[in-house]
């Protein structure tokens, strides 16, 4: 019986302690597999980032062809979107050079028709201001152009009034008259043409003896540089005057505008012009006397 239990207890040892082999083992071949792991994923790594230094790994490849297609996407969007930009702003210059030169030309039209109608109009100006210095006689802003003339000599022959002046002024003058008006200047000129009367000698206007008693007697009257010579005195334009006629009246009057051959005066009663010619007053037909303006 002691036999049997020693045989119990060597049998039950030695269960144990192929058991505790066993364990021993399977930790060794766990540590063991678990090195040959670590080792095959370092391998693995190490594989791997020497072929990505190469460039020969299948991901870094395959990103790489992403990104190239992403790449020239972007290029191709980019030249198209500069081809775009490129037509629009050719467009754009042509339509701005159009509008440029249609402009251009407009203002070339307007500028030439404004000038046009600036040069017509000044012209008409013109025109008008010389119809006036014809009809009225007063040269305004046109001044005339004048001849240099010698003084004449107490024994020459006095000057003859020029006869070639073309009488359009006087044609025009009669439609701006008033027909009261031709009719004054038709009896004056009557009253040139009739024998002189004999004032009488109570009449306000009388005058006393002057050369006018002396038919045969001429004053000197020249015309230079737009002022009068007459009876050795100068007169000028707005200059106060008396005008004394062969029936002995006296009219005091204004020069309105001094001529080439002939002065025109301005009544001051009632504001009339008259024209007096050279020939007039060296013949004694009128005689100028120089007044106060006052």
């Amino acid at each position: 019986m002691a036999g049997n239990t020693h045989m119990h207890i060597t049998n039950e040892d030695t269960e144990d302690a192929s058991e505790t082999d066993l364990a021993k083992h399977d930790e060794d071949d766990y540590v063991e597999i678990k090195e040959q792991m670590y080792q095959d994923k370092l391998a693995s790594l190490k594989r791997q980032l020497l072929q990505l230094q190469e460039g020969t790994l299948q991901e870094y490849q395959k990103r790489m062809k992403k990104l190239d297609q992403q790449y020239r996407e972007r290029l191709r969007n980019a030249d198209l979107f500069l081809q775009l930009e490129t037509e629009q702003v050719e467009r754009n210059y042509i339509k701005e050079k159009k509008a440029a030169v249609k402009e251009f030309d407009d203002k070339k039209v307007e500028l030439k028709e404004n000038l046009i109608a600036e040069l017509e109009e000044k012209k008409k100006m013109i025109e008008n201001e010389k119809l006036t210095m014809e009809l009225t006689g007063d040269s305004m802003e046109v001044k005339p152009i004048m001849t240099r003339k010698l003084r004449r000599r107490p024994n020459d022959p006095v000057p003859i009034p020029d006869k070639r002046r073309k009488p359009a002024p006087d044609i025009l003058l009669n439609y701006l008259l008033t027909d009261e008006q031709i009719m004054e200047d038709l009896r004056t000129l009557n009253k040139l043409k009739s024998p002189k009367r004999p004032a009488s000698p109570s009449s306000p206007e009388h005058l006393p003896a002057t050369p006018l008693e002396a038919p045969t007697q001429r004053y000197e009257a020249r015309i230079e540089e737009g002022k009068l010579y007459y009876d050795k005195r100068w007169y000028h334009k707005s200059q106060a005057i008396y005008l004394e006629s062969k029936e002995n009246t006296k009219i005091s009057c204004v020069i309105s505008s001094v001529g080439t051959n002939e002065i025109w005066v301005r009544k001051t009663s009632d504001s009339t012009k008259m024209r007096i010619y050279l020939g007039q007053l060296q013949r004694g037909a009128f005689v100028i006397r120089r007044r106060s303006a006052a």
